[in-house]
């Protein structure tokens, strides 16, 4: 099963191609030819976005709205604003 973002941010080029039914050096050349979305780091090292590979294959779970939103501007929490004093500059 392909990890959520949260469990694991990214996995390795090989470990998408094996979840997208691609072999090691076929999931290289899609990173190279920039199918497979991929971030570099060190100047060698690539990693698959988990969040890209989710939304490539359908399955990005779709963003969660809370059941207790304000119904109204007067249902919302409300804050103390104090003004800031000017110090003098010296």
């Amino acid at each position: 099963m392909i990890p959520t973002p949260e469990e694991q941010p990214t996995v390795s080029v090989e470990e998408a191609g094996r979840w997208l039914g691609l072999g090691r050096s076929s999931a290289y050349e899609a990173a190279r030819r920039g199918e497979l979305p991929t971030l570099r780091f060190n100047g060698r090292t690539l990693r698959v976005p988990t969040a890209r590979l989710r939304q490539m294959l359908g399955l990005a779970e779709p963003a969660r709205v809370s059941d207790e939103l304000p119904k109204s501007e007067s249902d919302l929490p409300t804050a103390t604003v104090f003004p800031m004093r000017r110090q003098a500059v010296r």
